[in-house]
């Protein structure tokens, strides 16, 4: 029995820091990949108290020491998520595994001080390479023809900070994180006019938050649909996105939804956020964990519509194309979906634009080795 004390103390030291430092309870997920950057920290330990044993029972301890912590991550993940992700679990027991053969080499070198210098250089090291290879496998990874998708949009998306034409032609294009993350996974094509750009065949509609369009823009954007097309359609009761103008500048987006022509055609109808709802929320749907702030419900849908997230979206076949309709144009709002760290994948807060990206371009869009699990999923 004494022989599984140690390797249990470093087990549970691991899920501790997993929890903790690897942002688990900070970004509520259970992913057991996260425990991988900082793994050699109770590698290290390990070693130091096995210093002194044989070789067989140094490894003995370091494979009960593993075998635990794939245990304990996987009950977590099973508990929390309802998942397991046994990917994930034999990649972090492979990465502890020559994290374990690592420190003992290194707790066995002659000298204290060399020991203190090849030891911090081991954490510092695996901490970094360990978040790099994860935010590799996090990526979404780029498909050879990704479909164009055709956007109109009120929301300042693009020369997103300035004021005046002269200093936004002297500053450059300088667009928001959601624009530039949609143009990342294939061609975006801003129009302010559907009528007059009509999404070719292949392409898909992202219609975020429009402004109030003209007759002939709704007749396109509903022959599209009909005719076989994949739009997502963002229209918000209530819009939260910060103004960049004074109130009442035409500049700024429309504060509430101009869309209801359309669907009031589709039969549909977009009621207000609850009542007292004004924080983020997180919904799971279609398989991603969306970010929503006061998102508006939709309250009646005709027979082809299938609701989500308590009617704040829904997905509907409309003749032979289908539309994803969302009553919060917050969704595209950075900072409900940026990950901790810029271009850092593995530390997101949500599936956004990985979900938004595989709605536009198809269900394998941006598909990747790794995918969070995220804490209350279903």
């Amino acid at each position: 029995m004494t022989a599984w004390v140690r390797p249990a103390a470093v087990a549970a030291l691991a899920v501790a820091l997993a929890w903790v430092a690897g942002g688990q309870a900070v970004l509520g997920r259970i992913d057991p990949a996260l425990a991988f950057p900082l793994l050699m920290m109770p590698m290290l330990l390990l070693a130091g108290w096995q210093r002194r044993e044989d070789v067989p029972a140094r490894r003995r301890a370091a494979a009960a020491a593993l075998l635990l912590l794939a245990v304990l991550q996987g009950a977590l993940a099973w508990a929390l998520a309802d998942s397991v992700a046994w990917g994930q679990l034999a990649f972090v027991f492979g990465g502890g595994a020559v994290a374990a053969l690592t420190a003992d080499w290194l707790v066995r070198r002659r000298g204290r001080a060399v020991r203190c210098l090849l030891g911090i250089a081991a954490l510092l090291g695996w901490f970094v390479g360990g978040h790099l290879l994860l935010a590799t496998l996090y990526r979404p990874a780029a498909t050879a023809r990704p479909a164009a998708v055709t956007m109109l949009t009120s929301l300042p998306l693009r020369w997103a900070q300035g004021d005046d034409m002269a200093a936004m032609i002297a500053q450059g294009a300088d667009e928001d994180p959601a624009l530039l993350r949609l143009e990342a996974a294939g061609p975006v094509q801003l129009v302010d006019s559907l009528a007059d750009h009509v999404p070719p065949s292949g392409a898909a509609l992202l219609l975020a938050h429009p402004p109030a369009l003209a007759p002939r823009d709704l007749v396109a954007v509903d022959a599209f649909v009909r005719g076989g097309g994949r739009a997502v359609i963002l229209a918000d009761p209530l819009s939260g996105w910060p103004a960049r103008h004074p109130l009442g500048d035409p500049r700024n987006p429309p504060v509430t939804s101009l869309l209801t022509p359309l669907l009031d055609h589709w039969g549909v109808t977009l009621g207000a956020a609850p009542l007292g709802e004004r924080g983020a929320r997180d919904f799971d749907v279609a398989g991603g964990r969306l970010r929503l702030f006061s998102a508006g419900r939709f309250e009646s849908l005709p027979p082809g519509c299938r609701a989500f997230a308590g009617a704040r979206i829904a997905h509907c076949r409309i003749g032979a194309g289908e539309a994803w309709l969302v009553g919060d144009a917050d969704l595209l709002f950075a900072p409900l979906w940026q990950p901790l760290l810029p271009g850092a994948a593995h530390l997101r807060r949500a599936d956004t634009m990985e979900w938004l990206d595989a709605r536009l371009r198809g269900g394998g869009a941006g598909a990747a080795w790794f995918r969070p699990l995220w804490i209350g999923a279903a």
